[in-house]
């Protein structure tokens, strides 16, 4: 499954995450306090405005309400480009209320932030700009031309030429901040998403097929003792039937398929591991399930086991969990990938933690990345000869993202370096000057034989169907 395919349903056309009724309802809370504010200036104030003018302008927003409601569904969902007319339109219709107002001697100028803050949130990056451009060229305008504010008796209500200038480039620096505020932190939250769906579907695949190849073990574990009888009976109907070259064949034939049968079920049966028996497993053996599908890449791996000091000599067992096995494939993986020739997985253990450690002969990290690795999206710029070596390669970091989320969820630790030996000269330097990766559990999270984690060894039971 390729990353494109993953992530399809994510992080794309986000404008069509906005429901109708939600804008539409946001909509009616301006029309409101549009009209509250006219009404409090008029009556209370008694400030002269073109109220004709004004109450069409808030009138236009009150038909495209109504027009909206009657037209469109109510589980009509925006899509990016609808969006992006719905928020122009509420910026272009109160920049038209504060020209009949004041401009930007009304402190209501600064609701010219709304429509800016709603587009960083909700649009992309081309659509905010655009958003924010035009609230910039439209608080300029309004710092210049506008109707001005006048009470009954002809005072004219306005604020010295300093602050004007002043909100304006309040407002101006408010537009670009809380756009580019807004805009990175939500980027950030949906990046995050989109790469908790990939790593939960990541694992969801990996369970299933770990399901899978369960049932198939079970089922190849039951139909052995049937197998075996068609086959010792077969070869007696062959013994007793030599006179009978007919259905001699016939009985043969029954042998041959019976061992048909069991060679594709012992096949099938390799991807069985949610035996009771199999719930847990060797380190060694859960390493080596890992790399295995990259085993015929072309890269040498070499495993390695180092117990430490006044630890048992013996591999400890482990919990044998999809999320293990699916993140420490894809450290593997990464490993595979940018090594030149060789990686290197070692297993250690003591009395109170296991550790796993993957290097490679490659390049390593690159040294301004480090402190990112483990972060998803996370792209830099190749060079040439990387691209010719690996063209089809993305480096977005949604791999290592996903390894490193499921083996933290199971109490694991995880470190990113570069080859201590990188820098050491000529014939000093080490084979080992890649990237290393060490994944470290405590002992109590991840060993089988925990008190906490044992699995019950039980007999099998068989499959009712």
């Amino acid at each position: 499954m390729s990353l494109s395919d993953l992530l399809s349903p994510y992080g794309q056309e986000r404008g069509n995450w906005i429901r109708l009724r939600t804008m539409i309802l946001l909509r009616w809370v301006a029309i409101f306090g549009q009209l509250a504010a006219i009404l409090v200036a008029q009556v209370v104030y008694h400030i002269q405005l073109e109220v004709g003018l004004c109450y069409m302008a808030v009138g236009a927003s009150v038909i495209g309400n109504l027009i909206a409601i009657f037209v469109f569904p109510q589980n009509k969902r925006l899509s990016e480009s609808e969006n992006l007319l719905m928020v122009l339109f509420d910026l272009l219709q109160l920049s038209f209320l504060l020209f009949l107002t004041g401009g930007l001697h009304n402190p209501f100028a600064l609701l010219l932030l709304g429509p800016v803050t709603i587009s960083a949130s909700v649009l992309g990056l081309r659509s905010t700009l655009l958003v924010g451009g035009t609230a910039i060229l439209l608080v300029t305008l309004l710092a210049n031309t506008h109707l001005p504010l006048m009470m009954d008796d002809g005072t004219i209500l306005h604020l010295p030429a300093l602050f004007v200038f002043g909100n304006w480039v309040a407002i101006t620096i408010a537009v670009l901040f809380i756009g580019a505020y807004s805009q990175r932190v939500n980027s950030e939250i949906h990046s995050m998403s989109d790469a908790l769906s990939a790593t939960q579907m990541a694992l969801a695949r990996e369970q299933k097929l770990t399901d899978l190849g369960g049932v198939v073990a079970a089922a190849a574990h039951e139909l052995g003792t049937p197998l075996a009888t068609i086959k010792l009976t077969s070869a007696e109907l062959m013994e007793e039937l030599a006179d009978r070259p007919d259905l001699r064949d016939d009985a043969a034939l029954i042998r041959q398929q019976a061992d048909r049968c069991r060679d594709i079920l012992r096949d099938m049966g390799r991807a069985g591991k949610d035996d009771l028996h199999l719930r847990q497993a060797p380190l060694s053996a859960v390493l080596t399930e890992a790399a295995e599908p990259h085993l015929e890449r072309g890269k040498n791996i070499h495993f390695a086991e180092m117990p430490g000091k006044d630890a048992p000599t013996q591999v400890p067992s482990i919990l044998r969990k999809p999320e293990v096995i699916h993140g420490l494939r894809n450290l593997v993986q990464n490993a595979v990938d940018f090594a030149r020739s060789t990686v290197w997985i070692e297993s250690a253990w003591t009395e109170d933690r296991i550790s796993v450690r993957i290097m490679d002969d490659g390049r390593g990290f690159p040294p301004h990345l480090i402190g990112r690795i483990g972060d998803p999206f996370v792209r830099r710029r190749r060079s040439e000869s990387d691209r010719k070596s690996r063209p089809e390669y993305e480096g977005m970091g949604l791999g290592l993202f996903i390894a490193k989320t499921l083996l933290e969820r199971t109490g694991a630790e995880l470190s990113f370096a570069n080859g201590p030996d990188r820098d050491l000269p000529g014939p000093d330097a080490g084979a080992r000057i890649g990237a290393v990766v060490e994944v470290v559990w405590p002992r109590a999270k991840i060993d089988a034989q925990h008190r906490d984690n044992a699995v019950p060894m039980r007999a099998n039971q068989p499959i009712r169907i």
